[in-house]
């Protein structure tokens, strides 16, 4: 099984998290990101998109962390990542939804302006960021985990650029309990050192 990585890269970060937490083996592929490969194929045949993380297993290719979160739980971390029943797999989707739009458009998009010089806009990166951490602050000051009161594949998915998000020059210390949870993350057995 091989995965398409960018060391940096917080969604590529998602899926070696995961990996790392549930003992699931991948081959990392280092992509040459600054000179284009991903915009080349083999790659862009794998992702017309031309972003990354790519996963390959067998006859299977799947883009977009997200996607890749949940086909690598339901298929090889067990119950414990990706439960069963839908109404478990419902809430954790509202996360996995929340990491592909809110963080990714605030957080994530304040990181690559700051970090990597990307054009957006990083005025309305930070204004949305100072809208959606106090709704998760908020959600973490009455649970511990983000969905069924445990760690799920949510965490590997909101966690990455939540904890990168002093990157981007956003700051998390109004936030206790999203810093406690941030704690709870670093803390699980096989926790990966974010990029």
């Amino acid at each position: 099984m091989k995965l398409y990585d960018l060391e940096p890269s917080g969604n590529c970060y998602k899926v070696r998290l995961l990996a790392a937490l549930s003992n699931i083996e991948l081959n990392l592929v280092a992509v040459d990101f600054a000179n284009g490969e991903h915009k080349q194929p083999p790659l862009s045949d794998l992702n017309p998109l031309c972003q990354l993380p790519i996963l390959h297993d067998g006859d299977l290719v799947l883009r977009d962390s997200q996607a890749i979160l949940v086909y690598l739980a339901g298929q090889y971390g067990g119950l414990a990542w990706w439960p069963a029943h839908a109404q478990g797999q419902a809430e954790i989707m509202q996360w996995l939804s929340f990491a592909g739009n809110e963080v990714e458009h605030s957080l994530c998009a304040a990181r690559l302006v700051s970090r990597f010089g990307n054009d957006l806009d990083k005025s309305a990166a930070l204004d949305r960021a100072a809208v959606i951490l106090p709704i998760l602050d908020a959600h973490l000051a009455q649970h511990e985990w983000l969905a069924m009161g445990r760690p799920t594949i949510a965490e590997c998915a909101v966690y990455p650029y939540v904890a990168l998000a002093p990157e981007g020059d956003v700051d998390l210390a109004p936030y206790a309990n999203i810093l406690n949870w941030l704690a709870r993350v670093e803390a699980l057995p096989g926790y990966l050192a974010k990029p």
